[in-house]
């Protein structure tokens, strides 16, 4: 397991946490394999029954490490093998490890949602773009009231590609969906839980979320199982088809003229300028 993420397993709880304090838990490749390789491996432990996901350091997550920018202008395609044995040039939008309905941009945080057992998220500092992702991911938050979050990606020029979409809309209003991922506004811990994206507010995420989890992992871990599954399948249908759509739309942006100016701008600090598209 790499160091990007650490889990510890008490009495059936497992504490995961994103583990590079020092760039605020930027999410780089190693933090996306990383966080992918921590849930399945959970998921294949029986003795778990719930998991409490946080960040070390000042926050949870800030996000996609910029450093990446520079091979997503590219469309950070990638060698796969073929059905000859030979390699040839795919995107990870393509790829699904292990027959996942998710790709492997989506699976660090969709894993989570996908996990059979519950998963609280204990969110302080910023949890923006990514990071707020994967915190969706989870089956409830523990916000701090002075966290801030953000649906960070039309900063960037892009859309939410890891599930952020399919969760998000599980949570607020459709219009509150389309305001959140227009603006990229940021908010308070507090207005957060009073738009639906966190279940509590908490002084102390992580402490109140193992203490939850605690209470969870009493409970019967058959039934619990079987009713996270229940309400995750029932509650709204088409997820394979939102996420094939998420990952194509994506396709459409990351790399083209206005993509990379909008990374530009933000880089510059300066206002982006736009050709106007006409007919």
């Amino acid at each position: 397991m790499s160091d990007r993420v650490s889990i510890d397993i008490q009495a059936g709880v497992a504490d995961v946490r994103l583990n590079r304090a020092d760039k605020m838990n930027a999410l780089d490749p190693a933090m996306f394999q990383a966080l992918s390789e921590a849930g399945k491996s959970l998921a294949a432990d029986p003795d778990v029954r719930a998991i409490v996901l946080s960040g070390e350091g000042r926050c949870f997550s800030a996000g996609l490490d910029t450093s990446n920018f520079a091979s997503m202008a590219g469309g950070g395609s990638v060698s796969a093998p073929d059905e000859s044995g030979g390699a040839k040039e795919t995107s990870p939008f393509d790829i699904k490890p292990d027959g996942s309905i998710a790709n492997q941009f989506q699976q660090p945080a969709w894993v989570w949602q996908d996990h059979p057992v519950p998963v609280i998220a204990a969110v302080h500092g910023v949890a923006y773009g990514g990071g707020l992702q994967i915190a969706l991911g989870a089956d409830i938050r523990f916000v701090a009231p002075d966290a801030k979050l953000s649906v960070m990606e039309i900063k960037w020029g892009l859309v939410p590609d890891m599930s952020g979409t399919q969760t998000l809309r599980n949570l607020v209003p459709l219009d509150v969906a389309k305001e959140l991922t227009f603006t990229g506004r940021i908010l308070s811990g507090t207005e957060a839980a009073e738009l639906g994206l966190a279940t509590h507010v908490s002084e102390n995420p992580r402490e109140d979320a193992m203490t939850l989890a605690m209470e969870i992992a009493t409970k019967s871990p058959a039934a619990v199982r079987a009713s996270k599954k229940l309400l995750n399948e029932t509650v709204v249908g088409g997820y394979e088809a939102g996420l094939d759509l998420e990952a194509t739309l994506q396709r459409t942006l990351i790399g083209q003229s206005e993509q990379i100016e909008t990374v530009k701008a933000e880089l510059e600090r300066r206002p982006a300028s736009y050709v106007p598209k006409r007919k």
